[in-house]
């Protein structure tokens, strides 16, 4: 006993110390310093992922256990393009309140839930205790950027260093960084002058600054904010106030507007379990509620949330949980990955919620959609919790699951296991959508209710039933269970036979249709992901020791101001990112400092490597996301160096252009890339410039089939600019523009083709893989720099063929890959009459021959080609 008193007035003398320390420190320098909370492991880790104004020194202020507080004396921005913003505008009344904005790091879902430390005797709190989240890093989930006040960010900071913070998912946060937000002028916010204080537009809220633990209703990540605002003491006690005082000042010049939890609209709309919530669960001192409580919504009306969420419809947060049972992980993972595909995964996060976990930790409080996966029985625990989570108004989806409730039952047809078979999803009996998929071998057997309702059958004289949506409780539970292998890709079927591949492949973006209905019914959104931000282009060079020619180079193509104008896009030269530079679709900065490259989809050195030319491709200006790489090269094409060749390589695009006006899709995993040749007017090529769209094509193919082993990969090209996955699907495509000026060609070439981005369509990684499972051999996937780079060396060798030898040098490979041989086709429509493809003249225009009838030529800016169809059809102005 006496032991047991010593430890707690040591932990409560040592533990008011470190307290008091985190408190003035933040209160006395958060306007000019940036703090950090890590675990030791993270001390020398990398940094959060934001620039540095100014030189600065991080330096070590406290270290209790495996924790760490770090005081860094320069300030760390962060620019807001980078993530996708959660919450909608804030009040006028929170516009005033000081607050601190900081990123959290998470690990993954713990297989514990975490216990406060032995040296804590408080309770464990979760992060929405202490603020509200603004936003979710592109392509990170377990990045989180979210606000607090002053005072509760720093009791956020001692919750962390005495192991007693959680993340609302459950997973354990390893480090909290407090930045300064940084953001464009066409998003919303900027910095304002001094100390790098925000001034708060739409795009940013004040945290509840003193919101208690929530129940599930109330989470991290929900945008639906109590707006409830308290003012805290210089000795960290909370107080709110009723709604008729003013505001107040705190000590530092912030203002608190005391509001209480019933003069708020948002607030009338909670239900009475959550405000009783707020009340017991606060360690603060917060008021009775006043007489007026009972003037809340009747207690059936409020038993479910309401929709004011402005992230998803159901006011949960915005987890997506995987149950397996014991299924192998590798199914998990194959589900997540289709689901990531489906939805933006900067809007939700998707975990698996493994067997041991499912009756320990409360995940039904966290969960906006369960998916069931596993096809084992599932035990009548586990189901009855499913069932109880239906009944708050939770939503499960079944992808070839064992899981039923209610008349539901399910019947095994031994057939049709792992088989492929046609279905239909007719959900509103108006859109029905026929697609080719993989049967799980059951079909369900219902009886007539109006809580079922049959919404996928397969397509045979039976019309079973293998997809249902089925209704629970009157607080919107609901289940659609299917019982075709959605989530399974054409790749991983497990019949080796081509012609299964092909109709799974040419079926695919049906079968993400019907899985992205399911998802929207289900309240998920999956709209059209948000535009990317646009990113800095940087200037490099296949050769290092060419760096400085070209460097010298482009600075004398600025004017006074460092610009390289252009009518679609002008450069400002910088020597490295600028943290306020604002980039637009007509102006972005040329950042001409090397050293401050790094791409996680385009390796510079693996690039280097696999050039192997005289001339193109030698400069590049690479970006991350830019509008057009046609763009890019917009102010440099009359312009380029004698011996070097310009080339614009980006990840993404977001106003690419196809032949014909066509939007150009360019999603992550696709090589997009324009290249500038010149080619002499009275050249062989220059005569027949035509023939330039097939020798990228062509170039494409060859940096894949001429590798050794991936002679076979059935790679071809389509007349005039198109590169197929043998006849059957296309997975890339070239887009000339072409420029006459003096005695010289002055060409643009557009290319992209997809590489490791399987869905909705093909890629050339999708090739491979079925190479390998079908002739049991283990060539290695290709990389987008890599094949950007072959495609070039390619192309430079084809053109010195033709400028050597015409056409006849370049047409046998060129018939070696083409789709067409003896291919027939109808001219004008399907009742045109019959012809047959010959080959492409001189010119590098198609002949085909009718009939009884003389070789024609068809040119393609004339004609459409549809490839699918066989057919010629001329286009009508």
């Amino acid at each position: 006993m006496l032991i047991t008193l010593c430890y707690v007035y040591l932990w409560l003398r040592f533990r008011s110390c470190y307290a008091l320390l985190i408190r003035s420190c933040v209160r006395q320098f958060h306007r000019t310093s940036s703090f950090t909370f890590c675990t030791h492991n993270q001390e020398q880790g990398k940094k959060i992922h934001s620039g540095r104004q100014g030189p600065g020194e991080e330096k070590l202020c406290l270290r209790v256990g495996s924790k760490a507080f770090f005081i860094d004396n320069s300030q760390l921005f962060e620019d807001l393009n980078k993530w996708s913003l959660l919450l909608g505008p804030p009040r006028d009344s929170d516009l005033g309140v000081r607050r601190i904005a900081f990123i959290t790091e998470s690990a993954s879902l713990p297989s514990e839930t975490l216990s406060a430390a032995s040296h804590s005797p408080k309770k464990v709190r979760n992060l929405s205790d202490f603020c509200l989240p603004l936003a979710l890093c592109h392509g990170d989930s377990s990045r989180l950027l979210a606000e607090a006040s002053v005072d509760n960010f720093s009791e956020l900071g001692i919750a962390f260093m005495e192991d007693r913070l959680q993340m609302d998912n459950g997973s354990l946060p390893q480090k909290i960084t407090s930045v300064h937000l940084r953001e464009s002028v066409t998003n919303k916010a900027k910095v304002l002058g001094e100390g790098g204080s925000v001034e708060t537009t739409p795009t940013q809220l004040e945290p509840n600054v003193s919101s208690p633990e929530k129940n599930h209703k109330e989470k991290m990540g929900v945008a639906e904010s109590t707006e409830m605002i308290c003012s805290q003491t210089s000795d960290g006690n909370s107080n709110a106030s009723g709604r008729t005082d003013p505001k107040v000042k705190d000590e530092a010049g912030g203002e608190h507007l005391h509001l209480h939890l019933s003069s708020c609209h948002e607030c009338l709309e909670l239900e009475n379990c959550t405000i009783e919530s707020v009340k017991f669960a606060s360690a603060e001192n917060i008021p009775d509620l006043p007489d007026d409580f009972n003037s809340l919504e009747d207690s059936s009306e409020v038993d479910c949330l309401k929709e004011t969420s402005n992230l998803n419809k159901t006011g949960k947060p915005p987890n997506v949980l995987i149950y397996g049972g014991p299924t192998s992980q590798d199914r998990v993972q194959q589900v997540k990955d289709v689901l990531l595909q489906c939805f933006d995964p900067c809007r939700y996060v998707v975990y698996p919620l493994p067997e041991e976990q499912v009756l320990k930790t409360p995940w039904t409080d966290n969960c906006l959609l369960l998916v069931v996966v596993t096809d084992e029985p599932i035990s009548p625990q586990v189901h009855d919790l499913f069932i109880s989570y239906m009944e708050i108004g939770g939503k499960i989806l079944g992808l070839s699951s064992s899981f039923t409730f209610g008349i539901l039952s399910l019947q095994r047809r031994s057939q049709l296991v792992e088989s492929v078979q046609g279905f239909i999803f007719d959900r509103t009996n108006e859109n029905q959508i026929n697609f080719t998929g993989i049967a799980s071998g059951y079909v369900y057997e219902m009886d007539s209710s109006d809580q079922v309702d049959g919404w996928g059958y397969m397509d045979n004289y039976n019309r079973d039933v293998i997809i249902v949506h089925q209704t629970y409780g009157d607080c919107g539970g609901e289940a659609v269970l299917c019982q075709v292998r959605l989530e399974i890709a054409p790749q991983c079927q497990m019949d080796d036979d081509k012609g299964t591949f092909d109709s799974l492949k040419l079926s695919n973006p049906r079968r993400y249709e019907v899985l992205t209905q399911i998802l929207i019914s289900l309240g998920l959104d999956c709209e059209s992901r948000s535009v990317p931000s646009l990113t800095p282009v940087y200037l490099l060079t296949a050769r290092q020791e060419d760096y400085p020619d070209v460097l010298q180079w482009i600075k004398s193509r600025k004017n006074k101001n460092d610009l390289i104008k252009s009518s679609k896009m002008s450069l400002k030269i910088c020597h490295s990112p600028q943290h306020d530079e604002d980039i637009t679709p007509s102006l972005a900065p040329l950042i001409t400092g090397e050293e401050d490259f790094e791409s996680e989809d385009f390796n510079l050195d693996k690039y280097r490597e696999n050039l192997q030319t005289e001339k193109l491709g030698k400069v590049v200006l690479f970006s991350e996301v830019t509008t057009s790489t046609f763009n890019l090269l917009d102010g440099l094409m009359f312009h380029e160096p004698k011996e070097m060749g310009l080339i614009a390589i980006a990840t993404r695009q977001t106003q690419g252009k196809g032949r014909g006006g066509n939007v150009w899709l360019s999603p992550k995993g696709c090589a997009l890339m324009t290249l500038l040749v010149s080619i002499p007017l009275s050249s062989p090529l220059g005569q027949r410039i035509a023939f330039v769209q097939h020798l990228m094509s062509m170039a494409v193919v060859e940096a894949v089939r001429t590798l050794p082993g991936y002679e076979d990969i059935e790679l071809k090209v389509k007349w005039p600019n198109d590169i197929y996955y043998g006849n059957v699907m296309k997975l890339g495509g070239v887009l000339v523009n072409s420029t006459l000026m003096g005695n010289t060609f002055h060409i643009l070439i557009g290319c992209g083709f997809n590489v490791t981005n399987s869905n909705p369509t093909i890629c050339i990684n999708d090739l491979i893989y079925e190479h390998n499972k079908r002739y049991k051999t283990n060539i290695d996937p290709l990389r987008v720099d890599t094949l950007i780079a072959r495609s070039v060396t390619a192309l430079e060798r084809l053109i010195h063929v033709f400028q050597k030898e015409g056409p006849n040098g370049i047409l046998p490979t060129y018939y070696k890959y083409w789709v067409h041989s003896g291919q027939q086709i109808r001219l004008g429509g399907e009742d045109g009459p019959l012809a047959w493809i010959v080959g492409v003249d001189d010119s590098g225009f198609l002949q085909i021959l009718q009939e009884g009838k003389d070789i024609v030529t068809v040119h393609p800016d004339g004609n459409s080609f549809d490839m699918i169809r066989n057919l010629i059809i001329p286009k009508h102005s």
